[in-house]
């Protein structure tokens, strides 16, 4: 990926990795559009951000998605990279027998990013580089017991990502995957962006840069917190390394 000369979309742009990627970019000189559900979160960044730009967009609406990726097309035919960061994270409680909120989860999570690529597909083709991002999670690798929805919607984009990537193999798109760790924002509230043990999104956001401006063919983006996660599955002791990591979390909840 060039980390210059792009016309970028970033959904969940308004707040989080998003923004922050988002601003980040937008420094680099590229046109920024960023997409949410909350106008007044998108008002408010760009206009901490002159030049950038933002478009309503409720994710979990398939028809919402479809008439949003044909005015985008009108509006900036230009457009070569997708970021699709918007996500919810929300704890269940998996013997309470409810499903709301896994529905909605992976309605955002998993076929918001899925249907968005499919619509935005045949205006990236066209361009003579694009990009399309992902952004799964640490917790794809190694669930977080507590939110067992969420890790398996970033599980599947993992696994959506390798696959996109290959069927769009000699082709004009990369397919990239970002892989954060647990990072200071408040998508699990504000106890999260506060969290010490989290890393603070400014030093995220310096790292993955740097990663892409050093590492253009990277198919996935690992910050070196990230790495433990990822790569937890190849090691001999993965059960012990599951049942420390959520006993660790279960005991700092209380």
């Amino acid at each position: 990926m060039e980390i210059t000369g792009n016309t970028i979309l970033i959904t969940g742009g308004g707040s989080g990795i998003g923004r922050a990627l988002a601003e980040a970019f937008h420094n680099l000189g590229n046109q920024v559009v960023i997409a949410g559900r909350r106008q007044q979160v998108l008002d408010e960044t760009v206009a901490a951000n002159p030049g950038m730009k933002s478009v309503v967009l409720d994710i979990e609406s398939a028809d919402a998605i479809r008439s949003f990726a044909t005015q985008l097309a009108k509006d900036y035919p230009k457009l070569d990279v997708v970021i699709h960061n918007a996500g919810v994270m929300r704890p269940e409680d998996l013997k309470g027998g409810k499903v709301s909120d896994a529905e909605s989860i992976i309605t955002t999570n998993l076929l918001g990013p899925i249907r968005l690529t499919a619509a935005l597909l045949p205006q990236l083709m066209a361009q003579p580089r694009a990009v399309i991002m992902t952004v799964s999670s640490g917790l794809a690798f190694v669930p977080m017991a507590i939110t067992p929805t969420y890790c398996a919607t970033k599980a599947a984009i993992h696994s959506y990502t390798q696959s996109l990537r290959y069927q769009l193999s000699g082709s004009s798109v990369q397919a990239i995957e970002l892989i954060p760790p647990y990072v200071q924002t408040e998508l699990m509230g504000t106890r999260q962006a506060n969290d010490p043990n989290a890393m603070p999104l400014q030093e995220y956001i310096s790292e993955v840069m740097s990663i892409l401006k050093n590492s253009p063919e990277a198919t996935e983006i690992l910050v070196e917190r990230v790495k433990p996660l990822r790569f937890a599955e190849r090691g001999d002791n993965y059960d012990a390394f599951f049942k420390k990591f959520n006993d660790t979390i279960a005991a700092a909840a209380h």
